[in-house]
C-alpha cells in the first residue's frame, strides 16, 4: 500500500474511515447518506442520483416524512440500492461569511452519524454534503466533515467503518488534504511539551 492509500484508511478508536473515489449510490454500505434538501423530495446531484437508484418508493417514504430542518437527518430504507438504508441529511446552502455555515454542516455529519449507531449500523458512506448546487467551498468543508467524523468515532459506537465517496479527483485530493491536516494536529497535541 503506498504512503497516500495509506493515508486514505486509517483507524480511529475501533473505526475504519475510508477516502474514494465513487458512486455513492453503488456503495454495499449498511447506509449510505444522501445530500438532501429539506423537502426530502428529491432534487438534482447526489440527491437525484440516490432517488433515481432507490426507485419510486423511496419518495413514497420520504413525502411521508415531512421534511427535515437544515442540520438534521432523517432516515429511510433502501429499496433497490445495495444499502439497506438511506440517511438523508440537510446540509446548509452556503452563506459566504456566515458563522453558522460550519455549525450547520457538523450537525448534519453528526446526526447522520447518531442515527447509524441509533439504528445499530456498521457501515456507513458519506457523500461530500452541500459542496455541490449548496455551493460550500470543499476547501472549507472537508475539514469541517472530516474533524466532526473523527471525533465521533474517536468513542466507541456500533460502526466498523465509515466511507466518504467523493465524486471526483479533485474532491478526492482535498479531502485527503484535510485528512492529513487533522492527523498532524492531533500528533501534535499529543505529543508531550
Amino acid at each position: 500500500m503506498s504512503d497516500l492509500e495509506d493515508a486514505r484508511r486509517i483507524r480511529i478508536g475501533q473505526t475504519w474511515l475510508e477516502l474514494v473515489l465513487g458512486d455513492i449510490t453503488q456503495q454495499d454500505a449498511d447506509a449510505i447518506v444522501n445530500a438532501a434538501n429539506s423537502s426530502l423530495l428529491g432534487g438534482g446531484g447526489v440527491d437525484g442520483a440516490i432517488h433515481r437508484a432507490a426507485g419510486p418508493q423511496l419518495l413514497e417514504e420520504t413525502r411521508k416524512l415531512g421534511g427535515c430542518p437544515t442540520g438534521e437527518a432523517r432516515i429511510t430504507r433502501g429499496y433497490n440500492l445495495k444499502a439497506r438504508y438511506v440517511i438523508h441529511a440537510v446540509g446548509p446552502v452556503y452563506q459566504p461569511g456566515s458563522p453558522r455555515n460550519q455549525a450547520l454542516l457538523a450537525s448534519a455529519y453528526r446526526s447522520s452519524l447518531e442515527l447509524a449507531v441509533q439504528y445499530g449500523l456498521r457501515s456507513l458512506a458519506f457523500p461530500s454534503i452541500s459542496t455541490g448546487a449548496y455551493g460550500y467551498p470543499l476547501e472549507e468543508a472537508a475539514p469541517v466533515a472530516l474533524q466532526t467524523v473523527c471525533d465521533f468515532i474517536a468513542a466507541p459506537t456500533s460502526l466498523e467503518w465509515v466511507r466518504f465517496v467523493l465524486f471526483n479527483a479533485l474532491a478526492l485530493a482535498v479531502y485527503t488534504q484535510a485528512l492529513q491536516m487533522i492527523l498532524r494536529r492531533q500528533r501534535a497535541d499529543s505529543e508531550p511539551a
